[in-house]
């Protein structure tokens, strides 16, 4: 139908599978176009609100020139719903077409050229005869209605044209008349004059406040160039104040400074009192074994007497010390550790003067 008509591009139902308002407003535009070639309709789809008004205008023109009902919200979802509205246009349009005895659907360009302008002409007819016939309908309507009022209105009328004219009556009204109209005409005059003198009194007050501030700034700039009076004892105070602060951050800092020297200290004596403790544990220890060593040796056969007395070797007298005769020490037995008894006393003796200390 679209061919026929004269549509320049070829449409299909595929066009439609999803929202395709572009199509959808160019069809529309083009079929109003071709009903009233005259009409004036914003082609504008840009924004939302663009394209809510160009559907409103196509369905009012629609409903008003042709008298097709078209339903907005289809029109306006721009899918194979929208096809079922465009149709109604269409259909219309083609059977017009149809009507003046176009049998041949394939018809060449001069031909389709001379059916758009007889279409044209023939469709302002139509709209000039429908626009026509609505007036005339209401016009009907009014009329009824007026007759309808006859019967009241008779008796007024009568009464009114019996009544004799009287020029008094009548120039009293159309004085009263004057005097209300003269009296608006001095209220608004004398608005107008209060808006001149209200100008006025904004001006005056208006230069009266430039004056002011012209003032305020003279007086600023006066202030800011005069030096005050407490400004070197403010300086001075200031002074002392940054003087005082620099003292304050130097014992500051010294305090937090010995106060962590401090604590290194109490760190490394209690390190070294834990230390202390654990090296006499390990002396402890130490006796221990040599104690033990030295009663398994007792037990042994073969060990001098000085070995196997309750007095250690070295608090015995010579006359009571073994001889070897092989050097003056030869009295010390091998199997006694003299040595390894004597050293740990001493390292004993040693710690205990320091932790006295």
């Amino acid at each position: 139908m679209m061919r026929a008509l004269g549509y320049p591009r070829h449409i299909s139902m595929e066009n439609f599978r999803s929202p395709n308002f572009g199509l959808v407003s160019e069809v529309l535009l083009w079929l109003v176009k071709r009903y009233e070639p005259q009409t004036d309709i914003p082609s504008d789809v840009e924004t939302e609100q663009d394209r809510v008004f160009f559907i409103k205008a196509i369905a009012q023109f629609m409903a008003t020139k042709a008298h097709i009902k078209l339903n907005t919200k289809k029109l306006y979802q721009a899918d194979g719903y929208a096809v079922k509205e465009l149709l109604k246009i269409t259909s219309v349009l083609y059977n017009a077409m149809k009507t003046k005895g176009m049998e041949d659907s394939k018809i060449g360009e001069e031909d389709i050229s001379k059916f758009k302008f007889d279409l044209s002409s023939k469709i302002a007819d139509l709209k000039a005869a429908r626009q026509l016939a609505s007036e005339i309908t209401s016009k009907g309507a009014s009329l009824y209605d007026l007759l309808g009022k006859e019967v009241e209105l008779r008796e007024l009328r009568t009464e009114a044209i019996a009544r004799p004219l009287e020029i008094n009556e009548t120039e009293k009204v159309m004085r009263i008349a004057i005097k209300d109209i003269l009296v608006q005409v001095q209220k608004t005059k004398d608005l107008l004059n209060n808006v001149a003198s209200d100008e006025a009194n904004l001006e005056a007050k208006i230069d009266k406040r430039k004056l002011e501030l012209e003032r305020n700034r003279k007086r600023l700039q006066t202030l800011q160039s005069v030096r005050p009076a407490f400004m070197d004892e403010y300086e001075k105070t200031e002074d002392e104040l940054q003087k005082q602060y620099d003292i304050y951050l130097e014992k500051f800092r010294n305090l937090a400074y010995l106060e962590q020297q401090l604590e290194d200290h109490h760190r490394m004596e209690q390190e070294r009192f834990e230390e202390a403790e654990n090296t006499l544990r390990l002396m402890q220890n130490k006796l221990k074994e040599e104690e033990k060593r030295l009663l398994k040796s007792r037990s042994r056969p073969g060990v001098p007497e000085a070995a196997l007395s309750d007095k250690p070797a070295w608090s015995l007298s010579p006359s009571e010390r073994p001889s070897t005769g092989k050097s003056p020490v030869g009295w010390l037995h091998p199997a006694l550790p003299w040595t390894s008894t004597l050293r740990p006393f001493s390292v004993i003796l040693l710690y205990s003067s320091e932790l006295r200390l």
